[in-house]
């Protein structure tokens, strides 16, 4: 492979005994080493984080089966280009070994009719769809082309696995293995890569590159050349989301030492503030709530307020929102409502609307009796009345309970009063 080529696709494995890494499912007495041996291949969904082979597990797949590989990239493929090779493997005489291969890298990335685009040729076996993604496909795979998949879990790459990929293309890398090349420390290249091979090739080719003479790879030599790339956050990946999990967490369990950490590190991995603030707003809503009204508020205060001043001065802005919501009293009794209503409203969705509250906007209407026993709330004493607004056959259905903080006990108290005769409060 020519030399101008990045390291870590100079160092792509051309045989299964190359590939590093993911013994669970590629080692011996495993079903896909099992499967490959004896020609069959299923179609499969490769979920993992970013760097730890996919992409050469595929094509190694193709090469060990002799089958025909095509790759597509979500980002900038379309239902066009997936039925046009769609088309070349219906082809019954083209494929002499089986079926063609079809790998589309970032799967998750494609739309609900993109990957729906997919399933009579699966289905027929047309193609043996690879399909690789580093979200989770339960949620980013749609359901009828997941179910005709197997889906492998492939872990992030060991310490050991790292400190080989090292030592290999030093060795036989075209490029590396014509210098003078002293490891004396990985640490800190390993620290970089975060698990990614691909980071962790492309850091070490950029540390050698900027050497001249013998080169000795320390730990120091390498945060001085690769200063920027410490922070081990990446917005494409698992662990981006890992890291927003962590923060969301923080805030919702009260803990504001923690949250503002996580919200370190997403700023200092490079997220964008404006996506923080958003989470903040959700935040508010999702986990603080009716306990302390005024979080929303500060917190649509602050996405707005990022938005119009940017950073750096915005990591102080969401410092400030997030310990506020991280100290605040908690509650979800709104998520929890809307949860409720939305399964219960599925099931009952064809469900009349009583007469008392259909508009009636014309006599016909109103002859049938539409908006008639409907009593004007204002009318009444503190502007308010008593009747039943639900369907009759759900009627008396609580879906909203109300959280064990200061503002809903009190909202109990009163719901309690003026509903006496509707709901159990």
């Amino acid at each position: 492979m020519n030399n101008s080529s990045p390291l870590a696709e100079r160092m792509r494995p051309t045989t299964l005994e190359e590939y590093v890494g993911q013994k669970h499912i590629i080692g011996e007495k495993t079903f896909l080493f099992s499967s490959l041996k004896e020609g069959r291949i299923p179609s499969m969904i490769l979920w993992g984080p970013p760097g730890v082979g996919k992409t050469s597990l595929a094509e190694l797949i193709s090469k060990e089966c002799k089958r025909p590989f095509y790759a597509l990239s979500a980002i900038n493929s379309g239902v066009k280009d997936i039925r046009n090779i769609i088309e070349k493997a219906k082809n019954p005489n083209l494929f002499k070994n089986g079926s063609a291969i079809l790998f589309i890298d970032e799967i998750h990335r494609f739309s609900k009719s993109q990957q729906d685009s997919l399933l009579a040729a699966v289905e027929k076996g047309w193609v043996t769809l690879i399909g690789a993604t580093t979200e989770n496909p339960s949620f980013e795979v749609i359901p009828a082309l997941r179910s005709r998949c197997q889906t492998f879990v492939l872990e992030p790459l060991a310490m050991e696995d790292l400190k080989h990929l090292v030592n290999h293309a030093v060795e036989k890398d075209s490029l590396l293995s014509t210098k003078k090349i002293d490891i004396v420390e990985l640490e800190a290249l390993i620290k970089i890569s975060g698990g990614d091979a691909r980071k962790l090739l492309n850091a070490l080719e950029i540390v050698v590159l900027n050497q001249t003479g013998p080169i000795k790879i320390t730990n120091a030599l390498v945060k001085e050349i690769i200063q920027n790339n410490l922070a081990t956050y990446d917005k494409g990946g698992e662990h981006h989301y890992n890291v927003i999990s962590a923060f969301i967490k923080s805030v919702r369990g009260s803990d504001p030492n923690a949250a503002v950490y996580w919200l370190a590190r997403m700023l200092l991995g490079g997220e964008e503030p404006r996506f923080i603030a958003r989470r903040l707003v959700i935040l508010a809503s999702e986990d603080i709530g009716l306990a302390n009204s005024n979080a929303l508020l500060l917190a649509s205060q602050t996405m707005e307020a990022v938005h119009q001043i940017g950073m750096p001065e915005s990591r102080i802005l969401l410092s400030q929102c997030t310990i506020y919501l991280a100290t605040s009293p908690k509650s979800n009794s709104a998520y929890e409502a809307i949860n409720k209503a939305m399964k219960l409203a599925e099931e009952t969705h064809q469900l009349p609307v009583p007469l008392a509250l259909r508009n009636a906007p014309t006599a016909f209407m109103k002859d049938l009796d539409y908006g008639t026993d409907y009593k004007y709330s204002h009318s009444g004493k503190g502007n308010f009345i008593a009747q039943n607004f639900m369907p009759e056959e759900i009627k008396g259905e609580k879906l909203f309970e109300p959280g064990h903080n200061k503002k809903e006990k009190e909202l109990k108290e009163l719901l309690k009063l003026m509903w006496a005769n509707y709901y159990e409060y």
